[in-house]
């Protein structure tokens, strides 16, 4: 049976809410006169009633921290979280005593409980698992936090002792700082407007501790991916048997992915988490009858976390799997470059700028040599893995779906390795110039992983390779080739007939703009160059609304996009329930591979 994306209405229209209740709280407590209510004027006249606006700190921070919780609550909640729910639970009537207690406003009461109410009624809704080190990290930030804030604290309490009354002990301040930090009124009185400002300061750091904690329970979970050894033995045995099927297929062994099997074991889809996203690369390994129980239980391991599932650059046969299985829904994004071997020539007049250009280099001294991983001696091995790692031109390694990240392995002595040589005496890495690593595609193709080149090397180095393997694919038994990914192909290729609408026009001249920092154009013609057959590539997603978030995941999975997270204690590796190409750093304008 078909499997349709989970309904998501209850638990939307609850975060929604808890949202709009949040907001009041915000504007409560950063705008006085919103303060005042219906019932505020009724109440001031009661004797004892404390009036909500000139109440001190606490009337202030109060609402600023519910409210600022409360939001973060709410997107727990919209993505089911049962931590949030459980938070968002406890939190509700206190903010409602707040409101209460401050604003004396029924209609703000009425609404906090109704939120809970809805919470309570419909609390088999939320049941998404939480990140399994958020507890840790919670505890651990919200110690840090506390630390540093009673440190600060006390030292902004007792660091005006010209504006002190009396003379407080060591205790007296702590114990000050405390009820500072939780909203409250200490024991050491200040003169003047500085008993005011230390207040705020204590409430500021309080509602900055209290955020610290609550963010690092509720982020999108991060698992510390890593392919355990049994399940890349496993992998291999697939790929071993259905591995012509993808020319992705071996990227599926990348030791920062995760995966999942079918219950037959007979198929597996990998993937990785970012940003609260399962994104899978490519279609899934294995046998094809199989693949509907791995993507069932792909999915089935989504809706236990709430993240949203995606696939990266999935074949036409699987984009129409995934769809089918998963209810998702899929979108082409570009076409992968496949060469076949036995039409592949140098001669014509398509060919004649290619031509030239490796006649060129070659002339210049230039000799190429293509090998299996396993043919090259390990001295030589090992200076290649340290010449691609200093001319790669980014801190860290780029890629996801259609990149490996580790040349020479011993586990991929299949891989097959182009280099281009010429003598340089000046250069640290001997007469080595430019690096083509190719992976296994099935028995009988290969699927380009990196190209790499020294940056004072010859203009048209990965011409010359690719044009290299190519030549020497036949002695390798390869009859395919795969070649970079061009994102928006047709697209640009319409876009440039005789004809084309105006629509597609406009279209072309925005991916063109895009180029500027993508390279959509150079590297579509920089695969054209080869004559390669186009085949199309999709993105699998769930709804419309999660593709600037799938977009966004897909670019930090691929390194273009890196953001910096503390981690206060070390991760332990995460483990299930059960196409697009990275830059190569170098080449000749246009080789250059997009997210």
């Amino acid at each position: 049976m078909p499997r349709g994306p989970r309904p998501e209405s209850v638990p939307t229209l609850i975060g929604t809410a808890c949202a709009l209740v949040g907001l009041i709280d915000l504007a409560a407590g950063v705008f006085p006169a919103f303060r005042r209510s219906w019932a505020h004027t009724a109440a001031g006249v009661l004797p004892g009633v404390t009036d909500p606006v000139t109440a001190g700190p606490l009337a202030a921070a109060l609402p600023l921290a519910a409210g600022v919780l409360t939001l973060l609550l709410a997107h727990g909640l919209k993505r089911r979280k049962r931590r949030a729910w459980q938070a968002a639970v406890v939190l509700l009537p206190i903010e409602a005593a707040g409101q209460f207690a401050y604003r004396h406003s029924a209609v703000t009461v009425l609404a906090s409980l109704a939120v809970l109410a809805l919470l309570l009624a419909h609390r088999r809704e939320f049941s998404a698992l939480p990140d399994p080190r958020g507890r840790r990290a919670a505890l651990t930030g919200f110690a840090l936090m506390g630390s540093a804030s009673i440190g600060i604290g006390t030292a902004v309490v007792g660091g005006r002792p010209r504006e002190t009354l009396g003379d407080p002990s060591l205790a007296d301040l702590l114990l000050h700082t405390l009820c500072g930090l939780l909203g409250f009124e200490g024991p050491v009185d200040h003169t003047g407007d500085a008993s005011s400002a230390v207040g705020c300061s204590l409430a500021a750091l309080g509602l900055l501790t209290a955020v610290t904690a609550l963010h690092l329970a509720l982020r999108p979970e991060r698992p510390a991916a890593r392919l355990p050894k049994d399940d890349e033995h496993r992998l291999r045995d697939l790929l071993a048997r259905h591995g012509d099927r993808d020319s992705l297929g071996h990227f599926a062994l990348r030791r920062d992915r995760e995966v999942v099997f079918s219950p037959s074991g007979k198929a597996a889809v990998s993937y990785r988490v970012v940003s609260g996203v399962m994104l899978a690369g490519g279609d899934p390994i294995g046998d094809v009858e199989a693949w509907p129980g791995a993507i069932e239980r792909f999915m089935a391991e989504a809706d236990a976390h709430s993240w949203t599932p995606a696939v990266m650059g999935c074949s036409r046969t699987g984009g129409e799997v995934w769809t089918r299985e998963s209810g998702l829904d899929a979108l082409e994004l570009g076409d992968e470059a496949v060469v076949d071997v036995a039409d592949f020539s140098l001669s014509g007049r398509p060919m004649r700028n290619v031509r030239q250009m490796v006649n060129r280099i070659e002339r210049g001294g230039c000799t190429t040599r293509v090998r299996r991983a396993h043919d090259i001696p390990d001295e030589e091995l090992t200076a290649i893995r340290r010449a691609a790692g200093e001319w790669r031109g980014t801190a860290t390694e780029r890629g996801f779906s259609m990149a490996l990240g580790r040349i020479g392995d011993p586990a991929d002595g299949d891989a097959v390795i182009a280099t281009a040589h010429k003598a340089d005496p000046s250069s640290p890495y001997g007469d080595l110039k430019a690096i083509i690593h190719f992976v296994p595609w099935g028995t009988d193709g290969m699927s380009l992983e990196l190209m790499r080149r020294d940056r004072s090397a010859d203009p048209g180095m990965n011409e010359l390779l690719i044009v290299a393997a190519l030549q020497a694919a036949p002695g390798l038994k390869v009859e395919r080739v795969s070649l970079n990914f061009a994102m928006f192909r047709a697209a640009l290729a319409r876009g440039e007939r005789i004809g084309a609408g105006p629509v597609l026009r406009l279209w072309r001249g925005l991916l063109i703009f895009l180029s500027r920092w993508f390279q959509i154009e150079s590297l579509y013609k920089f695969n054209a160059k080869f004559r390669p057959r186009w085949e199309p590539r999709f993105v699998v997603f769930r709804n419309v609304r999660d593709l600037p978030r799938v977009g966004l995941a897909a670019m930090r999975a691929e390194g273009f996009i890196t953001l910096p997270h503390p981690r206060p204690l070390p991760a332990r590796p995460h483990r299930p329930c059960a196409h697009i190409r990275p830059y190569p750093q170098e080449s000749a304008p246009g080789a250059v591979r997009p997210v």
